[in-house]
């Protein structure tokens, strides 16, 4: 089932990395990724966006050491570009660039020669690698504030592909993207020859690598083929381990019993060996070496059971362990249901502070569930933080009828200074603290995890600590808008917030290019929000923008 590169061009030997406070991420770290494209999965809080920073030496290992073959090319998860940078900048060939229009104007200087080198053609490769990426509209003289947040990603990317190192890292690289500039690079990492590892979420992007490296535990387990072809091994891996839970308990059922009549019989032996020494029927020397024999093999006996039955329990802990854990948030939320046909939104001639005009009117009625879907830029948070009262618009009228919540992109709805307990309670001042714990319970917050701070939490925990608050508030939200809730996600904090919002019973409106998501959630009604709010009649039209 598992197997590694045999051809490595990164190797991590016994690597080890500790957070400032302590906390241990890798201890004795092994593993080698090899040619080809490589998808690194993993629990949120599992070390994957760390590991790909250790590679890319923007972090320094306390121990152990990274080798890699060629250079490195590293997109990081949140980018932030100088605004007044201009795009040849970012490409890193302004350079070279100032140097071939001054040789072309008549300047001979060697120095210019030795900028451009051997790289006469440039602009040209500029010009075609930001069209490749959808960005050819886009000059190489203007600068990175003309840029929506998407169209930067693209940039940087652009910028490795121009280098062509021979390692290229991508970590969650489609957040943030619209379905536009997701194609965009999807088709960039189909044409890519190199080493690729990429640390996602998202699906279609994880069904174009050519092996998954599983990062759990802090150790890497190698499954071939892609995302869908891993799901298929892990199924068949999960029902071998639960069969062995299975026979494992089975085993230590049956040794518990053969203990327990073992102990019986040997407690008959022992009244029978001292009624016969009380009544004097043998003689004292031969009675007293039976005794003897007797108690000595009821020892070796009872080792004998207490090991096969100490064997059977680890046999039971080894088979358990081998089944995941990958808890479903189970809730029960009554309070958050909205009748068929209550009015619970209502839009009216709205101009939003920045980009789209929503002319007419719009009406949100019952339990619906509406998806927003738009390109970048086109003001779908905008929207969102309109209704939920966080921005005025420039004019017309956003009204919510019933009580909402709004979970935004940058999960600020926590202080990160109180602990998981104590920001549910702002949100539910009158609750008392054994009913907010026995709720965040269900949101698998138990125990000592419920008193942990909001600053240390792992981007999973942290999303369902700020869902649990918005959840779990007082008067409930029969009202809930999302942003990209699935930003950041692993797989198995997709499938909670999905289970979670199978409970959920009131409205819902979520932006998301995450389209898998959206469709597993029971999508009622597709928005689209391009300079106006149009809906749409099904889930391609919705989506369906011109390359």
């Amino acid at each position: 089932m598992s197997h590694s590169p045999s051809t490595t061009s990164i190797t991590c030997t016994a690597l080890s990395f500790s957070w400032p406070d302590g906390t241990a991420v890798f201890d004795g770290f092994q593993a080698a990724f090899g040619p080809g494209r490589t998808g690194l999965i993993g629990r949120n809080g599992s070390g994957k966006s760390t590991l790909l920073k250790l590679i890319a030496g923007e972090l320094t290992p306390g121990d152990g050491a990274v080798r890699t073959a060629g250079d490195i090319g590293y997109l990081p998860q949140n980018i932030t570009l100088d605004t007044a940078l201009r795009v040849d900048e970012v490409l890193g060939i302004a350079g070279r660039r100032a140097a071939l229009h001054a040789i072309e104007a008549g300047d001979a200087s060697e120095e210019h020669f030795a900028a451009v080198g051997e790289d006469w053609d440039v602009e040209e490769r500029a010009t075609a690698t930001l069209a490749q990426l959808g960005l050819g509209h886009i000059g190489l003289d203007r600068t990175t504030g003309e840029v929506s947040g998407g169209e930067s990603v693209l940039l940087r990317l652009a910028a490795l592909l121009l280098r062509r190192p021979g390692v290229l890292l991508l970590d969650e690289p489609t957040n943030n993207l619209d379905l536009h500039a997701r194609r965009r690079l999807y088709a960039a990492v189909d044409a890519w020859s190199g080493v690729l590892v990429v640390v996602s979420h998202d699906r279609e992007l994880l069904d174009r690598v050519d092996q998954v490296a599983d990062l759990r535990d802090g150790e890497v387990h190698w499954y071939g083929g892609n995302f869908s072809a891993y799901e298929e091994a892990l199924a068949v891996e999960q029902e071998a381990a639960e069969r062995m839970v299975r026979v494992a308990e089975s085993d230590l059922r049956r040794q518990k019993r053969e203990l327990s009549d073992a102990q019986v019989k040997l407690a008959r032996r022992k009244r029978y060996g001292q009624k016969m020494w009380d009544q004097k029927r043998e003689p004292k020397v031969v009675m007293g070496n039976r005794k003897r024999a007797a108690q000595e093999s009821a020892g070796k006996h009872r080792i004998l059971h207490e090991e096969k039955l100490a064997e059977a329990k680890d046999r039971l802990g080894v088979a358990v362990e081998a089944v995941r854990d990958d808890d479903d948030i189970r809730v029960d939320l009554p309070y958050t249901a909205v009748p068929p046909g209550r009015t619970v939104l209502t839009l009216l001639d709205l101009q939003l502070r920045y980009g789209a005009r929503l002319k007419g009117g719009f009406e949100l009625r019952g339990p619906e569930r509406i998806a927003l879907v738009g390109r970048n830029g086109t003001g779908k948070t905008t929207l969102l933080r309109t209704i939920s009262g966080e921005l005025e618009p420039r004019s017309g009228q956003a009204l919510a009828q019933v009580p909402l919540r709004f979970l935004p992109q940058r999960l600020d709805v926590l202080d990160d200074g109180l602990t998981v307990v104590e920001n549910v309670a702002r949100f539910a001042p009158d609750a008392t603290n054994n009913r907010i714990r026995a709720r965040l319970a269900r949101f698998l917050f138990k125990g000592a995890k419920a008193d942990q701070l909001a600053g240390t939490l792992s981007g999973g925990e942290r999303f369902r600590a700020a869902l649990a608050a918005l959840l779990l508030a007082e008067p409930a939200p029969q009202l809930l808008m999302l942003d990209e809730p699935t930003n950041n996600l692993d797989m198995a904090s997709v499938r909670q917030l999905a289970s979670a919002l199978e409970s959920y019973e009131g409205a819902l409106i979520v932006a998301s290019h995450d389209l898998p998501f959206l469709e597993s959630i029971g999508i009622t009604r597709w928005l689209r929000l391009d300079g106006e709010l149009t809906e749409a009649k099904n889930t391609t039209e919705a989506v369906g923008y011109p390359d």
